[in-house]
């Protein structure tokens, strides 16, 4: 029988502080934090859509990543892409928040930006 796989249930990042972190993702993102096991570290989990199957797992660790040197167009680089049904209040809020963005060079209506560790993050407006 072959392996059928049903979705993404979660995507890990490396953080230096989850609390600054935070605020960009539950901020600027406005991502929901969800309880979290009792782990021997700090960290959040987030809700990604509506039914809290997907989610994006903040794990506070010594980044081993460097912050600087990174490519400045984050679809050149490892990446979590999430979709959204209009890109417009992204792009107000990273604005508003003064987070640097790329638009993606493919043509679609996507952009790419940058947490404060440099993780990068790739929105994409669904399509229908």
């Amino acid at each position: 029988m072959p392996i059928q796989f049903l979705n993404l249930h979660h995507s890990s990042l490396i953080v230096s502080n989850t609390e600054k972190s935070l605020v960009f993702y539950r901020n600027v993102l406005g991502l929901k934090q969800l309880e979290r096991p009792p782990l021997p570290f700090p960290g959040a989990w987030l809700q990604v859509g509506e039914s809290g199957v997907q989610q994006i797992h903040l794990l506070e660790l010594d980044n081993p990543d460097p912050t600087t040197g990174r490519p400045e167009h984050g679809g050149r680089d490892r990446h979590v892409a999430l979709t959204v049904a209009s890109l417009n209040p992204v792009l107000e809020s990273l604005e508003s928040n003064r987070v640097h963005y790329t638009l993606s060079i493919s043509g679609r209506r996507a952009l790419f930006c940058r947490d404060p560790d440099g993780n990068a993050i790739e929105i994409i407006e669904q399509t229908v």
